[in-house]
């Protein structure tokens, strides 16, 4: 059985791994599911359609799983997937999704989630990310893997944020970041490449001068987004360790929804 405080109220009907410890005041609800080596904080309050993976910590006074906050919702069975390996902690809020989209928010795996963060209805956040202190996710954002949102920092609804892009201190992030790039101010500016990011997790030289010529073409050229694109696809194979970034960058650009911060 797991490992539940006396003062803890879990539903007969969750299902918790054997290894599973719960901790003082933690409420579960019954459609709660969460897997080996997860760890609930006192006074957390985990509820709705939420499965949590492998090894996550989750720390006391968080929300997971709690209808949305969109005034549409109108009791739909949806859903909160967490991955494996999050560090969730103290009083975040991650919410149910909404029958918008596919009715799921969903949160990848090894994300680093600090205090006050809120994740809101149908996010699709990456893996290997960080959310400092009091960053907010409003719904329907799409966060790429190792992406940084610095604290206090507001992502508005539907706005995209590419893999290892950066968000600076109080971040007003309106329109969609590219990959690799880091941005902050207020207007939000793009101000370089994520490079002490991307060399953290092991790129080459070559692939940096390959991102680097990106920024270049996209940021100092003055040439219009169509000509830009252009000439980021005539970069391929001048690198050809480099071609998977290309192709990273050139998918979002396509699905971009709301612009991009330029």
């Amino acid at each position: 059985m797991a490992t539940i405080h006396p003062t803890a109220i879990v539903d007969p009907a969750a299902q918790l791994d054997a290894s599973v410890t719960v901790g003082p005041y933690a409420v579960i609800g019954p459609h709660v599911c969460i897997g080996a080596g997860s760890t609930v904080g006192p006074h957390t309050v985990i509820e709705g359609r939420t499965t949590i993976g492998r090894d996550n910590r989750i720390f006391q006074f968080a929300s997971i799983g709690a209808i949305s906050q969109d005034m549409s919702y109108g009791g739909e069975p949806t859903r909160l997937e967490i991955g494996d390996r999050n560090t969730i902690r103290e009083f975040c809020t991650l919410n149910l999704g909404t029958m918008k989209e596919e009715g799921v928010t969903r949160i990848g795996s090894d994300n680093w989630i600090m205090a006050y963060v809120h994740v809101a209805h149908d996010v699709r956040l990456g893996s290997h990310t960080v959310l400092a202190n009091n960053a907010t996710l409003a719904g329907h954002v799409h966060v790429g893997d190792w992406a940084v949102i610095g604290g206090l920092s507001g992502v508005h609804q539907f706005v995209h944020i590419g893999a290892h892009a950066m968000i600076g201190f109080q971040g007003h992030v309106a329109q969609d970041v590219p990959p690799f790039m880091t941005v902050d101010g207020n207007p939000l500016t793009v101000r370089a490449v994520n490079l002490t990011g991307i060399r953290r997790r092991g790129f080459s030289d070559e692939r940096i001068a390959v991102i680097r010529r990106m920024h270049k073409l996209l940021y100092r050229d003055s040439l219009p987004l169509d000509q830009a694109v252009a000439a980021l696809g005539a970069l391929r194979g001048t690198q050809p360790e480099a071609d998977t970034d290309i192709e990273v960058m050139l998918a979002f650009l396509a699905g971009a929804k709301r612009g991009i911060v330029r």
